[in-house]
């Protein structure tokens, strides 16, 4: 047996059966602690965001996206990183509820701001897990990437939606027909 035949036979010894384990290479290890360092950054920017919302509909998107998205990814990257003897990043501390009317008007992110700055994130989050997804040999991995991506792209499409609604988003010069020569 030569060695390519006897290094194929241990690789594939080693990326066989239950994914969980397998051990992560390095680029997995740096991806989910990324992840998981961004989506506790995000929790608590969100709880900021909450903060110095004044519309309704903004404030319950958020809390629902705290809830539905952010809190479920930072357990399961948590999750993936402990079982494999990796060190997470630290939490920061939950921010306690701010009464909008005490931050001054010249301080305060304004609604349309708030929403342009998330849509912002979702999108770089779609972006983020496609790519730790196109990066990751372990089934799991790749899964919990793509999961966390469909829940930012269901999201985004529900803030775009708010933005259109509420005249917040403005389009680009819009293209409607072409001139004929």
């Amino acid at each position: 047996m030569n060695l390519i035949t006897k290094g194929s036979q241990i690789l594939m010894g080693i990326l066989s059966g239950n994914p969980q384990d397998e051990p992560l290479h390095y680029g997995e290890v740096f991806g989910l602690w990324s992840a998981l360092s961004v989506a506790k950054g995000a929790l608590d920017g969100y709880q900021v965001y909450i903060n110095h919302t004044g519309d309704q509909e903004l404030k319950a998107f958020l809390k629902q996206v705290i809830e539905t998205s952010i809190k479920p990814s930072i357990k399961e990257l948590e999750e993936v990183l402990l079982h494999n003897d990796i060190a997470v990043p630290p939490t920061p501390a939950e921010r306690p509820e701010a009464d909008l009317e005490q931050i001054p008007v010249g301080a305060r992110f304004q609604d349309a701001q708030i929403a342009y700055m998330v849509a912002a994130d979702i999108a770089a989050g779609v972006v983020a897990s496609s790519q730790g997804m196109s990066q990751s040999i372990r089934e799991d991995v790749g899964l919990l990437y793509g999961q966390m991506g469909a829940k930012k792209a269901k999201d985004g499409a529900v803030l775009l939606q708010m933005m259109k609604d509420k005249g917040w988003l403005v389009p680009p010069p819009l293209h409607h027909e072409t001139k004929q020569q």
